[in-house]
């Protein structure tokens, strides 16, 4: 389909001019930290233009959940960063609703227009939901639709966007999320520019953010922290100011561009090629008003501290951090933060000790109860960025959850997709047949299926991967 912007900011122009006609409005969102930055944005802006509003989390939008909405009252329900699988099911149920979403949708542009559906999709307009814009970006764009002064929400709407991982693909953010970066630009809260891609520039010491780096991997460095050490130390950089240890904004620019040099030597020595190399240097995205060397500063790590409130049932604290808050709930933040830095290490480890299964076209690991359903999404993405998992089939990783049922998140690789792979496809076609519910990316997808069901489930997934290969290469 060919991309229509134009159209795309039209439907979010009528969107906003419909929202403004209720008097409140209930927002459910997502768990996560595009979902948490697209209901923040969505309750700025409704509080901004006096309209009541309340907010619900949900880790996963099914039938009972709409079917129990649809019993509590007469209110607006807004979705952000989730929705668009169930649009027929709202509509057969009388929803009120406005979706402002991302993730591949379940009926056409025709068929949302036939229905009068108050729905913003980019995929409807020919536009990326897995690289060019996300939940936050597009209920950022209804905002600034109500209120040219929502511009200073585009700080938040990146943070969802790097949460999602859309500046992964190209090492910088593209598409519409381009439009939110001149926004928040020339709102003064947002800067970007080109510097070392590893996650902690703000907060971690030097070494650290060699220790744990990955995208690429630094062999030899990436998980050794003594050699992380002393790589530094052979390069002259001084690891500490006084007692406190030095991060990566401290470096001087010489230092900085000395670090670069000798990782990329390193890799083409490993025979990394120039690709990987090419991956060290990436645009990362500052938010001015929050504090030099916070968590808050670095969209990436602002990201992954809403995800450590959200994904342990503390969605509000996350939420409200969003909204400006600070003091005593920021520390709390970095409390959780600290847990869930923990559980994904643990997470890892659990991986590692329990082993990969490979199928033909899919490889798995069950983590049972040991990793919580809402990360073992985080682990599968970080599993299939290491070194010890095979790069050529899509990881699926399976959790328990509370509810008896087995969530299931799968990630694929670029190649992959361009190869044909579809996990949203994939995933929400498997999931139907064992009477689950699935959908998401491309690049990136979730279901949440029967326990009992689970070798059925992954065996009609291995299938389907299988026939979406077939169809791209022409096989029968």
């Amino acid at each position: 389909m060919e991309c229509d912007t134009d159209g795309f900011f039209s439907k979010a122009e009528w969107i906003a001019k419909t929202i403004r006609r209720y008097s409140a409005v209930h927002v459910v969102t997502h768990i996560d930290a595009d979902g948490l930055t697209a209901g923040a944005i969505a309750c700025r802006t409704l509080e901004r233009a006096g309209i009541a509003h309340t907010i619900e989390y949900v880790k996963q939008l099914d039938e009972p959940s709409l079917e129990r909405m649809a019993g509590e009252g007469s209110k607006l329900l807004w979705f952000t960063d989730l929705g668009s699988g169930l649009s027929r099911k709202m509509g057969e149920l009388g929803l009120d609703f406005v979706i402002t979403d991302h993730h591949i949708p379940e009926q056409s542009r025709e068929e949302v227009g036939a229905q009068g559906q108050k729905h913003l999709n980019p995929h409807h307009y020919g536009i990326d939901g897995a690289n060019s814009v996300s939940g936050s970006g597009v209920t950022y764009f209804v905002s600034r639709a109500m209120d040219d002064a929502n511009r200073d929400l585009a700080g938040i709407a990146v943070v969802g966007a790097c949460g999602d991982l859309q500046d992964t693909r190209d090492c910088r953010l593209t598409g519409v999320n381009r439009d939110i970066l001149t926004d928040g630009k020339a709102a003064g809260v947002l800067e970007w520019q080109v510097d070392l891609r590893y996650f902690g520039r703000q907060t971690r010491p030097v070494y650290k953010l060699l220790q744990y780096s990955s995208d690429p991997i630094i062999p030899g460095i990436t998980g050794r922290e003594g050699e992380a050490v002393k790589f530094l130390q052979e390069l002259g950089i001084s690891l500490k100011e006084g007692e406190r240890w030095r991060s990566w904004i401290e470096l001087g620019h010489d230092e900085k561009r000395a670090v670069v040099s000798a990782i990329a030597k390193l890799l083409l020595s490993k025979g990394f090629g120039a690709r990987s190399t090419g991956r060290l240097l990436g645009e990362v995205y500052t938010l001015r008003r929050e504090e030099v060397g916070s968590e808050l500063r670095d969209a990436k790590e602002f990201a992954t501290l809403l995800n450590s409130t959200a994904r342990y049932g503390n969605p509000d604290v996350g939420l409200k951090i969003c909204l400006g808050e600070r003091g005593e709930l920021f520390e709390s933040a970095k409390m959780l933060l600290s847990g869930h830095r923990k559980n994904l290490v643990e997470g890892l480890q659990v991986v590692v000790d329990e082993g990969i299964v490979e199928m033909e076209h899919i490889q798995y690991f069950h983590s049972l109860e040991y990793i919580r359903d809402t990360i073992v999404g985080i682990v599968t993405g970080m599993m299939l960025n290491s070194d010890s998992v095979r790069k050529d089939i899509p990881l699926v990783g399976l959790a328990h959850s509370e509810d008896g049922k087995t969530k299931v998140s799968a990630r694929a690789t670029r190649d992959l997709v361009d190869r044909g792979i579809d996990l949203a496809a994939a995933l929400k076609a498997a999931a139907a047949q064992v009477d689950g519910v699935g959908g998401g990316h491309n690049i990136a997808a979730g279901a949440t299926i029967p326990r009992e069901s689970e070798q059925a489930f992954l065996s009609i997934l291995d299938g389907q991967i299988a026939a979406q290969i077939s169809a791209r290469s022409g096989g029968v």
